[in-house]
């Protein structure tokens, strides 16, 4: 058993928030109160005075490249850095190699997922091979645990095919998430055409490559009633897309990452390869109108595209570097400091955005404190700074490491467990918990 002590809880989906104490049996929250006692000599107890109990975090859109690139991530060192960032469920995306179209890969990933300390879960494909030409049998990998079907990193060019993922995924009960940018209009990618890519001398990509497919993909989603997100939207036109699709009845949903509601193009200029991402960081009437649609819930969640690359990558030049950086580590610490901190949204909308809507975009059992619900729990400390500087991803990419941010995990508690603690918490009751956790 597990007993939080004095800490404010705050429940996004109920609303309810407050001291609370929170005792955990086994892998689910026994009961919410105030002034709870020990109930057992064997009870380890977290005093939490100071720090803010939410839900575990939820990210629906990470990379941890494997099978196939376990030089740049695997799924253990991938759930440690979740852990860390104080999620306790994340969504893979398929695109790695093997691409996850059959569910012979997909047992795989999900194998590998439940051998970590938190709840993997994992896409498949909406095409076979990510061809963008003959969709992957739906059905069967959604008996075989798949949490939605995506083919992000690869845009899907031909309408029949978006419809026919479309029309199955409203079948079947499932989201379709969508890459959004037609490599038509893309010169180079990774970089906003406009100061970046003429600052690098490149064509660069611009906005019109999200915006065409974006409202292409709207509208057969408000045609076929399908489930649909955008995934990691960059431009504003795109966001006012997602406003009207919804103003229109549309079962639509979009995503932020928090490079995009932090950085502009600026970023490109400045840190080079390390804020090369797909799409990329365009101009600050973008960003601002993103922070504008996350505000008034246009833009229903924060995901970290977390994108694990080497270093030697990396340094390559801005055409031939990877796109994507890592994100898992810093993004509750970036929405605090970025979204929280300058009155854009209140730490109460702010998890609901990284907790309660991505669980339910994916029908997982996850974003929420209830007696009865599970023991999946962040403690942060939301006035505490710090400087990214290690990480336990197996990749650094980010322009991220020096900030001063403010935000810190503290614990993150999954399946009744801890599965990390910073030394700054003392979970520790006693000399015999000291050394069990190492």
């Amino acid at each position: 058993m597990l007993l939080i002590q004095n800490g404010y809880m705050i429940d996004p989906r109920s609303g309810r928030e407050g001291q609370y104490d929170i005792l955990i049996d086994g892998n689910t929250i026994a009961r919410i109160g105030k002034g709870i006692e020990k109930p057992a000599e064997n009870c380890r107890v977290i005093d939490a005075k100071g720090l803010v109990a939410a839900p575990g975090l939820v990210d629906v859109h990470v990379h941890f490249r494997d099978p196939g690139y376990p030089l740049k991530e695997d799924i253990m060192t991938g759930a440690a850095a979740a852990a860390k960032g104080g999620f306790t469920t994340v969504v893979m995306m398929a695109n790695t190699r093997p691409v996850i179209d059959n569910v012979e890969t997909l047992d795989y990933v999900l194998k590998r997922g439940r051998e970590t300390g938190i709840h993997v879960k994992s896409c498949a494909n909406v095409t076979l091979g990510m061809g963008g030409r003959q969709l992957v049998p739906m059905k069967e990998l959604a008996a075989a645990g798949a949490a939605g079907f995506t083919d992000d990193g690869i845009p899907l060019l031909e309408e029949r095919i978006v419809r026919e993922a479309m029309e199955e995924a409203v079948r079947l009960d499932m989201p379709v998430s969508l890459h959004e940018e037609d490599p038509g209009l893309i010169g180079n990618n990774g970089i906003n055409r406009g100061k970046a890519s003429e600052y690098f001398g490149i064509s660069g990509s611009p906005r019109e490559a999200e915006i065409r497919l974006t409202e292409r993909d709207l509208q057969l989603a408000l045609e076929t009633g399908a489930r649909v997100c955008i995934q990691h939207i960059s431009a504003r036109e795109s966001v006012e897309l997602v406003r009207q699709a919804k103003e229109r009845g549309g079962d639509v949903h979009a995503e932020a990452t928090p490079h995009h509601f932090t950085l502009t193009e600026e970023a490109a200029v400045q840190y080079g390869t390390l804020a090369k991402m797909n799409p990329p960081l365009r101009e600050e009437a973008d960003r601002q109108e993103i922070i504008r649609g996350l505000a008034d819930g246009t833009i229903d969640m924060i995901a970290t595209d977390h994108a694990p690359h080497t270093a030697e990558e990396k340094a390559r030049s801005i055409t031939e570097a990877p796109s994507g950086i890592i994100g898992l580590e810093t993004a509750l610490a970036l929405g605090i400091t970025e979204l929280v901190d300058k009155g854009y949204l209140s730490m109460r909308k702010l998890l609901e955005l990284m907790s309660t809507n991505p669980a339910a975009l994916y029908h997982l059992d996850a974003g929420y404190l209830e007696e009865g619900g599970p023991a999946d729990i962040v403690l942060l400390d939301p006035s505490a700074e710090f400087v990214p500087a290690v990480y336990a991803s197996r990749s650094c990419n980010t322009p991220f490491t020096g900030w001063k941010l403010k935000g810190a995990v503290r614990a993150t508690i999954c399946k009744g467990k801890p599965v990390y603690e910073s030394r700054a918490c003392g979970l520790q009751t006693d000399e015999t918990d000291r050394e069990e956790a190492g």
